[in-house]
């Protein structure tokens, strides 16, 4: 199988658990905005994917979730939450493809790039939208009460991908 083929494949695999896993975490009471199970599928897809499939997996995922499950709500966390999770992908895909980093570096500047794009959505809002946030304490807040999701997502992203690779899956950080 060719190496477009295979992304587009995993890409798919990826935008499906990231609509099915926030389901589960919600139906046994751990919430998104704590434990954030659409970012895991994300940050993966930016691990293992070409910049541009990484960069719609996470775009793709939070819109397709709101369409089938109502989550995230589509005003204003929609928008948000496409371009923090989009800069996800993007981020982590180029980082470890362009610029060789580690895993754990990667992880970490996506996640703040991504927290990055998050308020400047949020800005963008208030500024043209009339939308009543602070795009600081509103980027502020979400790492706080993010804060076990990012320890989960630094913990188990890397340790997936070694165990899948040690399976044969062979989804190892290729710089393609």
């Amino acid at each position: 199988m060719n190496q477009q083929n295979r992304h587009f494949i995993i890409a798919g695999v990826l935008i499906a658990i990231g609509i099915v896993l926030p389901i589960g975490f919600h139906t046994i009471g751990m919430g998104g905005p704590m434990f954030l199970p659409m970012h895991i599928p994300v940050l993966i897809g930016g691990a293992i994917l070409s910049p541009v499939y990484a960069l719609l997996v996470g775009l793709v995922t939070p819109i397709l979730s709101c369409l089938l499950t109502g989550m995230p709500v589509a005003y204003p966390i929609l928008p948000v939450m496409a371009i923090e999770l989009a800069m996800y992908g993007l981020c982590t895909s180029v980082l470890i493809r362009q610029f060789k980093a580690n895993i754990w570096l990667t992880l970490i500047l996506g996640m703040i790039l991504g927290r990055i794009g998050a308020g400047l959505t949020v800005c963008i809002l208030t500024l043209t939208m009339g939308l009543k946030m602070n795009p600081i304490l509103y980027v502020k807040g979400a790492v706080i009460t993010g804060l076990p999701g990012i320890v989960i997502q630094l913990v188990l992203i890397p340790a997936l991908i070694r165990t899948l690779n040690k399976a044969g899956l062979n989804l190892s950080l290729q710089h393609s």
